[in-house]
């Protein structure tokens, strides 16, 4: 049996073979193109108990690319790998076998490959997540600009209906700010039409699964963050318990004690970020769009603990 490693990076990729012995068999640069890839492996393909590649953030192509060849591929969770910290030299090929021996010992640390019939889709509502971002930075731009300059204050609702003759009147004596605000204006236009469009697109090719489908009854939550959530999570079973999903959301602290006293933190970024705001918007949403919700944080305003979980 042959066991295989790739240390891929942005333009080349290096690949190593060992034996069931732990031999170093071969040892190789690629460039970043799949048939160079398959080719240095097909006199080991026939023996080949399977393929770790790291899971940086080009592995896609890689990846597809040798399933659909037939080959078994293991996506190696970068955090859980490192080699000893002490060691005197490494470099690329001491990563590749590195990889691959993980694979022989059987004590690899596997990341989640994303079906990739749902990972467009899924990438497609991380852009709509970038655009709505993008959004709010020209709200929040005009709302500034607007309350530096007239000392009035514009709600997101009326930053949208804003017309440039209104612009221009508020603006007459300083008709570069009006120009500022009716070109960010035109931007606000242009993001909520490719918004509207990514969103007609997903709803065409998804829909949300029965489990998910309890999402909706929360406050706040509607369809398409909805299914944000459920394409952001994945196959749940992947998460042996509560506690791991959690983590994963980046809802858990990170940090090392000893004697009490804290002495560093972990790895914080392990997991997704997209989760991070998307659980604050499932706590901090229902404050604003649910009357029972808001009216039971306000009779409870003195209560610290409560304040507390709703600000983390």
């Amino acid at each position: 049996m042959y066991y295989c490693g790739i240390d891929l990076h942005s333009d080349n990729n290096v690949l190593g073979v060992i034996d069931a012995a732990g031999n170093r068999l071969s040892i190789k640069r690629n460039a970043n193109d799949l048939e160079a890839v398959k080719k240095a492996l097909i006199p080991f393909a026939a023996n080949l108990e399977g393929i770790v590649i790291e899971s940086t953030y080009n592995w896609y192509w890689l990846v597809d690319g040798l399933q659909e060849a037939g080959y078994k591929v293991h996506l190696s969770n970068p955090a859980a790998t490192e080699q000893y910290s002490g060691l005197k030299h490494g470099d690329d090929e001491t990563d590749t076998w590195w990889l691959a021996e993980l694979l022989r010992l059987k004590l690899l640390k596997e990341g989640y490959v994303y079906p990739r019939a749902e990972r467009a889709v899924r990438d497609l509502l991380r852009k709509r997540g970038q655009l709505v971002r993008m959004r709010t930075q020209n709200i929040l731009s005009i709302q500034n600009l607007t309350c530096r300059n007239t000392g009035g204050q514009l709600n997101a609702r009326q930053v949208k209906q804003l017309k440039p003759v209104e612009i221009k009147e508020l603006y007459k004596e300083e008709t570069e700010r009006g120009l500022a605000v009716i070109c960010s204006i035109n931007v606000i236009k242009a993001l909520e039409k490719q918004v509207e469009t990514i969103e007609k697109r997903v709803k065409s090719k998804i829909k949300l699964s029965q489990p998910f489908q309890l999402l909706k009854t929360i406050s706040g939550i509607g369809e398409i963050l909805s299914m944000v959530i459920m394409l952001e999570a994945g196959d749940m079973s992947r998460f042996p318990s509560v506690g791991n999903f959690s983590s994963y959301c980046r809802c858990v602290k990170s940090i090392r004690l000893s004697n009490n006293k804290k002495k560093g933190a972990g790895n914080h970024k392990n997991g997704t970020n997209i989760w991070h705001g998307l659980s604050w918007k499932q706590r901090i949403l229902p404050y604003g769009m649910s009357p029972s919700y808001r009216s039971f944080i306000s009779a409870n305003l003195q209560r610290k603990d409560l304040l507390w979980h709703v600000r983390q």
